[in-house]
């Protein structure tokens, strides 16, 4: 605690206790007006007119208290000096105090008239001197009820001068704002029901300010921001701009709302804090999905949440990302549309696309990741690297967030040795993990481990393939230094499409550029995208291609042609739900950032838009003798026992590289049965039940191993 709240503290405690002093004071002087009116009632008889109903004795135009004439009028008498003393020394404490005392700040920002400042105290003074408890008895005629001690309306009406009945009302702050509780049971008069200060605000009055338990379950501080360094040039525009629309709001009435559109939640959420952090609220994040759907609760929620606000105070983050998929039908009657209805201060909406309706005034804003070169200069400046290949490497194989490269940077930067190259190596993987788990519910993981040495292909394609992982390898340069991106909107993603007979090699050429490039690849698992759900499917694809821009992962489509297939002539409406889909993905693949790979055995089946749109297409033919050869010359690992087999002849068998791969696991089992090096036999055996397999004539004669076997060892 510093010395200038600890100062304060202190200041709030002594006007507290000026403030129970008066408050004990005017009890007490109440309690001995009572107990001599008593007396004057017991030793003097009534006459006949006092009988009447005391409304029938007023003078005309005379004013009576709301609840029951006072037995002794008090205006006539004079206050007792403890009250004047208590008075002034409360009056000095709150003038000497800077900011003022609790009590003061809380009447003013929730509207308290003094009647009511008064009424609090009374509540109050309940929880924090037990002697207030036997004064209250007293001046409620202690009618021997086990809650004639508490304070009630009507105490508070004979007690304090100028009493108001409109503080009994519910749209009044004590009972709007829920700063005390009623405890009213069933028949009891309203006016002498025991009254309790809330919790909350008794803990507020001593000088503890905190987040009211009842909301703590619900939200999360996002003030996890504010030790990042400063916002990115194109971000600080955008927090420039948001909060100009705020300061610009006119005084009294109700702030806009601030839609954060955009696929970023982290940088949503980082430009959010930057602008409540400029205007002095804390911020804090509500999931859309923790908001009661009964309007009795979210109404409740509101209402200490409007408090909270104005007591700390806040500012909301609604985040709604993933609440919908059709923002302008959930807008209407939602319990965030009410929410952002019944709410005054400062709330941003985090939102894929803009909500239409709102039910108050609103500006839209698109949050975007941090450019490549801002990207490139945050991991410079966390670093401190003199050389500009790490980070710029970085900087073009990961989209990621300012937030996502700070948690990188403190996570490698404690745990990754001193060396430069380990230090780039432990980052590289680092980024790989922070993006995987992204993407593992809609798709397959796949370890790369093949290189180049184990693609076996004609020259002309493995050129393609080795042009796909440079042109990866080079986007920064030609796309942000050179300036293509500045004419290019879209198109700036590398799309390649596989087209060849089931094995060979389309899979294994994925692997390669993968592993060549340190990239994560992903295999599409085809049934968790694809929905008969309307709209499933589209929401399913935008994940995907969302985390694979963001992670730097390789998005591998198998049989794509079930997914990428032409448009059909619309009959029905499954026929127009289906184009709307490969619509989408035409769309989706032409603004995608990435690299996406399309592997398909029937590349006349796929829509003539996707060809178009697709960097390379490549060819995977059926393997020639001299491939079959080196293929079956590297099938086997280098610790598999293999004993005079003749890869020129086994290269005779009409197979793709696939079926090689499964005789020669099939052939390595038996030999590993057997006790025995994998031998020609063993692999001849294999190669036929694999023609048996794929229904293929089988000659004898190819399958016989003729003595002596031998041949190249393998």
């Amino acid at each position: 605690m510093t010395d200038a709240a600890a100062n304060w503290q202190e200041g709030n405690t002594r006007y507290l206790s000026a403030a129970l002093l008066w408050l004990r004071a005017c009890l007490e002087h109440r309690a001995s007006q009572l107990s001599d009116s008593v007396q004057l009632l017991h030793s003097t008889s009534l006459s006949p007119i006092d009988d009447r109903p005391f409304w029938r004795t007023l003078r005309k135009g005379q004013r009576v208290s709301p609840i029951l004439p006072r037995l002794l009028p008090a205006s006539s008498e004079s206050k007792p000096e403890a009250v004047i003393q208590a008075t002034e020394m409360m009056q000095q404490i709150a003038q000497e105090m800077n900011p003022p005392p609790a009590l003061l700040i809380l009447a003013k920002r929730l509207g308290l008239s003094e009647f009511e400042r008064q009424l609090l105290l009374l509540c109050l003074a309940m929880e924090l001197d037990p002697a207030i408890a036997t004064l209250c008895a007293r001046c409620q005629g202690d009618r021997g009820q086990a809650d004639s001690g508490r304070p009630t309306f009507a105490l508070a009406f004979n007690l304090f001068d100028n009493p108001a009945w409109e503080a009994l009302s519910p749209e009044r702050p004590l009972r709007y704002w829920r700063l005390i509780e009623i405890n009213q049971p069933g028949g009891q008069a309203f006016t002498v029901s025991p009254l309790r200060a809330d919790e909350r605000i008794v803990n507020y009055l001593k000088g503890l300010n905190y987040l009211d338990d009842r909301l703590a379950p619900l939200l999360v501080p996002l003030d996890v921001y504010s030790d990042l360094p400063a916002l990115p040039p194109s971000q600080q525009e955008k927090a420039i701009t948001v909060l100009h629309a705020l300061q610009q709001a006119e005084i009294g009435k109700r702030l806009p709302v601030v839609q954060l559109l955009g696929n970023d939640s982290a940088s949503k959420q980082l430009v959010a804090a930057g602008v409540a952090r400029s205007i002095g609220l804390n911020l804090y994040q509500l999931p859309a999905a923790l908001l009661p759907s009964q309007a009795g609760d979210l109404e409740a929620l509101v209402r200490l949440w409007e408090r909270e606000s104005l007591l700390l105070p806040l500012a909301l983050y609604v985040d709604a990302f993933e609440s919908t998929t059709d923002p302008a039908a959930h807008a209407q009657g939602s319990p965030v549309s009410r929410l952002l209805e019944r709410t005054n201060g400062a709330v941003f909406l985090d939102a894929r696309e803009s909500w239409p309706s709102l039910g108050r005034s609103h500006i839209a804003v698109d949050i975007a990741k941090p450019t490549c070169a801002e990207q490139q200069a945050a991991w410079q400046s966390l670093f401190n690297a003199k050389a500009e290949d790490g980070p710029a490497l970085l900087a073009s194989q990961f989209n990621l967030s300012l937030t996502d490269i700070h948690r990188i940077s403190q996570q490698t930067l404690a745990d990754a040795p001193r060396d430069e190259a380990a230090l780039q190596d432990h980052l590289w993987k680092s980024c790989l993990a922070s993006a995987r788990p992204r993407l593992d519910t809609l798709a397959q993981r796949l370890e790369p481990r093949m290189t180049w040495d184990d693609l076996i292909l004609p020259v002309s394609e493995t050129s393609l393939l080795r042009q796909i992982a440079e042109q990866v390898a080079q986007r920064t340069t030609v796309y942000e230094k050179w300036g293509f991106s500045q004419k290019m909107s879209r198109g700036l993603g590398i799309s390649a499409l596989f087209a060849g007979d089931s094995g060979t090699g389309k899979t294994m050429a994925a692997e390669v550029i993968a592993t060549h490039l340190r990239l994560d690849l992903y295999r599409i698992d085809l049934s968790a995208v694809v929905s008969k759900y309307i709209g499933e499917t589209e929401k399913n694809l935008r994940r995907l291609f969302d985390a694979a821009e963001n992670g730097g992962a390789i998005l591998f489509f198998d049989e794509a042609d079930a997914l990428f297939g032409k448009r059909s002539e619309v009959k029905d409406s499954h026929d127009r739900y289906a184009n709307i889909e490969i619509n989408y993905l035409l769309q989706r693949m032409e603004s995608y950032r990435g690299l996406a790979i399309l592997a398909t055995n029937m590349k006349s089946a796929l829509d003539q838009a996707f060809l178009r749109r697709l960097r390379f297409v490549v060819n995977f033919p059926f393997p020639g003798a001299a491939e079959r050869k080196a293929i079956w010359q590297r099938v086997f690992p280098a610790r598999v026992p293999t004993l005079n087999l003749d890869c020129a002849r086994l290269a005779r068998l009409n197979m793709t590289g696939g079926n090689i791969y499964n005789v020669a696991l099939n052939a390595s089992f038996m030999a590993a049965r057997d006790r025995t090096p994998v031998t020609m036999p063993l692999v001849l055996d294999a190669a036929r039940a694999e023609f048996r397999k794929l229904e293929r004539p089988i000659n004898e004669q190819d399958f016989r191993c003729q003595v002596p076997c031998v041949g190249a060892v393998a």
